[in-house]
């Protein structure tokens, strides 16, 4: 499965490209930032990032795109752009037939490191050691999008294996052989995350301290 993970951004949209296997093997098909110039109106850096993304969506054709959700915290300017650009992700995706996944930050890292809470250095570091040396030292928009594709890649493989019904919503339990191996044991990276998403949910669920 060729998925493309999108790390959204108006003046830096990180675009990596990997091929998941099986038994959770991942590799690096491509990665590039695509950018614009943070002095031009808007929509002429929206086409910009358009005109990257239908490159790379040309050229590697991935089954499967993955987006990091916009994280409500961030400055409004910032959300305004996150959101501008994956809108266009969204609607290139669907006018090409592919689907569409979202994940939070959290789950982006909790899947790739084991924390939900691993700082970017962290992330950045399992990347490389799971695809290798062609990952980029910087900027962090090349890492964090390829970090996104491999969650994507390992929750399918953590939540929805064996399910005759396609994929799974993010956030959703699977009853069964998720978080398994093939021998029907779970590894320690699938259990480590399985660990995180529910420590994520308690989080979520814990009422507020008066």
């Amino acid at each position: 499965m060729r998925i493309l993970g999108v790390d959204p951004g108006l003046t830096r949209c990180g675009l990596g490209v990997i091929e998941a296997g099986a038994s959770r093997r991942v590799a690096l098909v491509d990665v590039t930032v695509a950018t614009s110039q943070p002095g031009d109106e808007v929509p002429r850096r929206l086409a910009a990032i358009a005109s990257a993304l239908d490159a790379v969506l040309d050229k590697h054709r991935p089954d499967a795109i993955a987006i990091e959700r916009i994280f409500a915290q961030l400055n409004v300017r910032t959300v305004m752009g996150t959101a501008q650009v994956s809108g266009i992700v969204m609607l290139a995706a669907e006018r090409r037939g592919i689907p569409v996944a979202l994940y939070t930050p959290s789950e982006v890292k909790a899947a790739v490191t084991g924390s939900g809470r691993a700082a970017k250095p962290q992330v950045g570091q399992m990347v490389r050691r799971l695809l290798g040396e062609g990952v980029p030292s910087g900027p962090a928009d090349a890492a964090d999008a390829l970090a996104i594709a491999i969650c994507h890649a390992w929750r399918g493989a953590v939540v929805g294996a064996g399910r005759p019904d396609g994929p799974v919503a993010p956030g959703q339990d699977v009853p069964g052989r998720a978080g398994r191996d093939r021998d029907g044991i779970a590894t320690p990276a699938q259990s480590r995350w399985a660990d995180a998403e529910r420590a994520a949910r308690r989080a979520r669920t814990k009422p507020p301290v008066p």
